[in-house]
This record gives C-alpha cells, sequence and structure tokens, in this order.
C-alpha cells in the first residue's frame, strides 16, 4: 500500500519532459513515462517472488512474476522500478519553461505481459521469469495498459530485494600507468563513513597483503542534461578503486574486495585471479581482443534491448568462452549505451564481470559516452543522453593524465597501444595530436614492435555507408594530421569503431595501398591496416555499395578482433563473428627489426646532398 501511495503522488504531479529522449536509440526513452494515467484496477494484481534475493551471496538471480488483469491488452507491459518505492524526486527544471517535479524513475527494463503468455490476451493472466542483478535497493514491477506510448497504471507489485543490497560488486581490472601496477574498481552501497574499502590479494597459494582503495561517487547536479538528471538518473552508489603495485611479470594473482565496518566486523567479495602484465618487450605469448559498440543485452530477453544490442551477449559469451586465450580486452568506445539511463551502466558491469574480473578491460571514449552541447566535446550533438563523460569516466578506471581528456598510451609485453580520444579534437597543434605523436615516437621498436593505434570513431577509412554519403571514407578531417604520424612512426594496424561492421584495408597511405598481399605480409607494410571493428554488439550498419580499391575484407555481422604475437617477428590477426567464434578473417606478418627500420615514404628525413 506504501508502494501505491508513493506512486500516486508521484503521478498527480507530473508535468511534460520534452527533450528527455536522446535520438531514440535507448529503447528506454522510448516509454511516455510523463503520460502515466492511474488506472488501478481492483481485479488486477502482480506478485513477484522470490522476495528475497541473493541468500548465498548471489549477486544475480530470476525472478517469477504472477498477474491477472480484467481487460488485456496486446499491449499490455511491465516495468521493473528500482527503488521499488517509486519515491518522488524533486529535479531542477531544466530551462525557465519548466518547472519542477519531474519524475526522476524510469524503470530500469520492461517487458510485453504477453511475451512468454501466449494465451494472456484471452486469459488476462500471465507469468514471466526476469533476471535481477545487485545494484543496491529494492524492486517492484508495475503492470500497465495503453502500451508504452500511453501508459496507464494497473497494478504494482510487492516488494523484492537482495539480501544485501549494498555489497561490493562487479570487480573490473585495468592496467594502470605502470606495466606492473594493476587496478581493480568496484561498485558498493558503502561510503567511507561507514565501512573502509580495500582488496586483500598475493600471488596464488602465497601470501596476502591488503591495499587500500580510493572511494568516489557523484550527483544528478555531475549530470549535464536530460535524461541523465531526469527521468534516467539513479543513484550510482559508491565507487571504489585500488591499485595493486610491484607485480612480478606473468605472475598468477588471486584477489578478493573487502569492507571494513568501523565496529571491526568485515564483509568480503568472492576470491578472484588475474594474470600480471608482461615486463614491456617480454618475448612471450600475449593475445589482444578489441572491439567496439558492443553495449548490453538482457539473458530474460526483456524489451529494454531487443533489436537494439542483438549482438552483445553474443560477443561477451564468446569472449566468456576464450577467456583462457585472452590477455587483455579494449573496449574502444560506445561501451554500454546508457544514454543517460544511470542504472543501465551497473547491468554492463555485471554482464562483463567474468571477464572484466580476470583480465584488463580498457576503455576508449566514444560519442555515447562524452558527446553533449555546451560541454567541450568535439561534436555538439546529444549521444551521451547528458551524461557527458561523468560515468565512463567513473564507473571504470583508465590510465589517463585528466579523465576529460580520453587518451593514454599502455605497454603489454611487445605491443605499444596509443588510444586517442575522438570526442576531443585530434587535429594538428592540439594537445591530443602532441600525445599521439608522444606515444607513437617513444616505443622502442625493437623491444615492442607491434605499434597499434585505437579510437571510437573511424579516423581512418571505411566503406560504411554514412561515411561514404560525405565522401570522406572516413570522419571527416580524421586522416588528414594523423596519417603522416601514422607512416613516419610505422603503426602497423589502426582499429576503430563506431560504424556497425567489420572492415579490413590493405597497408594504405594517402589513399593508396602499399602492399599487395591480403594473407601474409613478410617484411615492411610500408602503410598501416585500417580495420573497422564496430560490430560487437550495436545494431549493424549498412557498407555503401562503391567497391573501393583499398578494401580488402567486408562483414556486415556482429563479431571482434583477436592480435596474437607469437614473438618479435611473428603477429596474426583474426576477425571472429560472434555467433560462433570462429575465424572469418585473417592475416599474418612476419618480419625482422631491419624491417621495422628500412625507410618507405614519408617514413625517414629527407635525403639531401650533404647526407
Amino acid at each position: 500500500m506504501g508502494t501505491l501511495v508513493a506512486l500516486l503522488s508521484v503521478m498527480l504531479t507530473l508535468v511534460s519532459l520534452q527533450g528527455v529522449t536522446c535520438h531514440g536509440v535507448q529503447p528506454l526513452s522510448r516509454i511516455a513515462i510523463h503520460k502515466t494515467v492511474l488506472a488501478l484496477d481492483s481485479h488486477a494484481s502482480i506478485k513477484a517472488t522470490p522476495s528475497v534475493l541473493g541468500v548465498n551471496g548471489q549477486n544475480k538471480e530470476w525472478v517469477v512474476l504472477e498477474y491477472s488483469v480484467s481487460n488485456p491488452l496486446t499491449d499490455d507491459w511491465i516495468g521493473v522500478f528500482s527503488p521499488g518505492n517509486f519515491s518522488e524526486s524533486s529535479c531542477l527544471p531544466e530551462n525557465p519553461r519548466t518547472f519542477p517535479p519531474f519524475l526522476c524513475t524510469a524503470p530500469i527494463k520492461y517487458q510485453y505481459a504477453s511475451y512468454s503468455s501466449p494465451h494472456y490476451k484471452d486469459t488476462g493472466k500471465g507469468s514471466l521469469k526476469l533476471q535481477l542483478i545487485n545494484q543496491r535497493s529494492d524492486f517492484s514491477f508495475a503492470l500497465f495498459s495503453g502500451g508504452i506510448f500511453s501508459p496507464k497504471l494497473v497494478a504494482v507489485s510487492n516488494i523484492v530485494a537482495f539480501a544485501n543490497p549494498n555489497a561490493p560488486v562487479y570487480p573490473r581490472l585495468a592496467q594502470g600507468k605502470i606495466w606492473n601496477e594493476m587496478t581493480v574498481t568496484w561498485t558498493s552501497g558503502y561510503g567511507i563513513n561507514e565501512a573502509e574499502p580495500f582488496v586483500e590479494w598475493g600471488p596464488k597459494g602465497g601470501q596476502q597483503s591488503r591495499s587500500p582503495a580510493g572511494t568516489l561517487t557523484f550527483d544528478r547536479s555531475s549530470m549535464c542534461g536530460a535524461p541523465a538528471r531526469t527521468v534516467g538518473w539513479r543513484d550510482p552508489g559508491f565507487i571504489h578503486t585500488s591499485f595493486l603495485k610491484e607485480l612480478w611479470p606473468n605472475k598468477l594473482y588471486t584477489y578478493k574486495l573487502g569492507h571494513r565496518f568501523l565496529n571491526g566486523t568485515y564483509i568480503w567479495n568472492q576470491m578472484y585471479q588475474f594474470k600480471s602484465s608482461p615486463y614491456p618487450g617480454q618475448n612471450s605469448i600475449q593475445r589482444v581482443v578489441i572491439f567496439g559498440d558492443m553495449g548490453k543485452d538482457e539473458a530474460d530477453g526483456s524489451n529494454e534491448y531487443n533489436q537494439f544490442q542483438p549482438g552483445a551477449l553474443n560477443t561477451t559469451n564468446q569472449l566468456i568462452n576464450d577467456l583462457k586465450d585472452i590477455d587483455i580486452v579494449f573496449h574502444i568506445g560506445d561501451i554500454c549505451y546508457a544514454n543517460g539511463y544511470i542504472s543501465q551502466w551497473d547491468q554492463f558491469t555485471s554482464q562483463i564481470e567474468p571477464i572484466a574480473s580476470t583480465i584488463p578491460y580498457m576503455l576508449a571514449s566514444g560519442n555515447h559516452e562524452r558527446d553533449w552541447p555546451g560541454t567541450g566535446s568535439f561534436y555538439g550533438n546529444m549521444d551521451s543522453g547528458g551524461e557527458c563523460g561523468v560515468l565512463v569516466q567513473n564507473m571504470f578506471y583508465v590510465p589517463t593524465e585528466n579523465k576529460d581528456k580520453f587518451w593514454y598510451s599502455t605497454d603489454y609485453g611487445m605491443f605499444r597501444f596509443c588510444i586517442a580520444d575522438t570526442e576531443h579534437d585530434w587535429r594538428e597543434g592540439t594537445e591530443q595530436y602532441n600525445f599521439i605523436e608522444h606515444c607513437l615516437a617513444s616505443v622502442d621498436r625493437q623491444k615492442q614492435p607491434w605499434l597499434i593505434f585505437l579510437a571510437h570513431r573511424v579516423l581512418g577509412y571505411s566503406s560504411d555507408s554514412s561515411y561514404a554519403d560525405e565522401g570522406s571514407f572516413a570522419e571527416p578531417m580524421g586522416r588528414e594530421s594523423l596519417q603522416k604520424l601514422w607512416q613516419k612512426y610505422k603503426v602497423d594496424i589502426a582499429i576503430f569503431g563506431h560504424v556497425h561492421n567489420y572492415e579490413r584495408t590493405c597497408p594504405i597511405y594517402q589513399n593508396i595501398c602499399t602492399n599487395n598481399e591480403k594473407r601474409f605480409y613478410k617484411g615492411g607494410l610500408n602503410g598501416t591496416i585500417h580495420v573497422a571493428a564496430g560490430g560487437a554488439g550495436a545494431s549493424l550498419s549498412d557498407f555503401t555499395p562503391i567497391q573501393t580499391k583499398w578494401s580488402i575484407f567486408r562483414d556486415y555481422d556482429h563479431g571482434f578482433v583477436k592480435l596474437t604475437a607469437f614473438d618479435h617477428s611473428n603477429l596474426l590477426f583474426e576477425y571472429k563473428k560472434s555467433s560462433d567464434g570462429k575465424v572469418y578473417d585473417s592475416f599474418r606478418i612476419s618480419r625482422d627489426y631491419r624491417d621495422i627500420l628500412a625507410c618507405t615514404v614519408d617514413s625517414c628525413p629527407s635525403m639531401t646532398l650533404a647526407s
């Protein structure tokens, strides 16, 4: 009854929420929650079981819903709300023409009442299984008629909650600023005034020690616009990061998350393990997976991401299955497509937990993380849904010098990775351009022969129809400044996301293929191979029918890229489909150090008579 009273109060104070949605791509934004009217039916009911989840420490559980209604319709739907009491929030107006209060409570997921009950329209009765994750609050389930565009509230369920909603959850590893440092970031409901966060860790089977963790959070005022400041807002809890230092190279370590309460008692997470990074230049087999634009999906089939990220779970599951043969992951932008619906970040970190808790999960920033008008992003669109970079900068650790300047370098054995931020200016004369040149120029190619450039938007080459229509076959101004750096410092491969497909080019410089080989490159490439790998999960995008000379392989499907360095002279590139994990495109590079040193066009100082 308390739930209904609170919800009545909320609904009676609803006002227009113009400008909440972001291009209509976030499925939650299609729900016209501000148009909800009360139509409580004394003959309707919805019940959720069990009411207590995670009694054995689980952070992910299934709930069964049983519901009935007197006048069933085909577009009846069920929304999952958390907190479960639909508590009213007093949100500040977005501009002088709107007035508070707003309802800052969109559902965290939804599903149609007939999804698993084909006779619902005839009987008015149905059942549904939904998966919930532990995200610091309780849940309730609301049954609506009128579809998602004119919702009418019919019934509200009992409250469901995890036994410990504040538990430390979803650890994600990332490399630190030096090769022998690993960071662990996780989320909990415990502030530092309540409990001290730390990581207990050490060599597997060896002595364990404790490293303290820093704690951050943010509030609604940190968001730059709607829906992140309005219906999409949800308390992010507390985000903790610990730094595990002075690691031995390629050694197996165990760790677990802990919080020490002021009364001296503890709460622990389960035991995890990871392998530390190799020393820069170390000769060992090193395996790297790279993809962009994966997003998240729901194992229960809830409509929140149906037909939006259909490949996200396939990609995630393939990586989990292949985890023993992966050393580090790079997710190069468009991380979970929350687009201002904050609850989705928890759900994404839960989705990737089996991966990110075991190997470093490194990020690049994309338009759906950063872009918002008037906030300094290179593009003035609204793709972040008002997040303006705050979520990605806090939910994950990245070894940047400045969180908003999301560019950095990181070494992994024989690899040097230079990660650019395409949502800030990269052109010649900018701070980022200088960083990119320093990253490329400072690597010792005798020790780290494999030089990889990563970024979200395609700064190199792509046959995606959107780029072809612009005539640039890449981000406008993308390669104008950078191609001379890639050529001068002999970048082997440049990999991008943003376009939701897969494509590989020949080694190329200034629109000309510099090597006619397609599968086995022996000796110098004389150019850079460009790859679009943005098909990890989001809805696929079309290629242009124009056949360019530099495009070697295209695939309109979900997939990811894997690099395997066998030694300083041999590299294997593979493109795998997410549907079956099989290799559909590949090439090898075999060369010696002298091949890297050899001059090619614009890669060495100009010769003069004096020289």
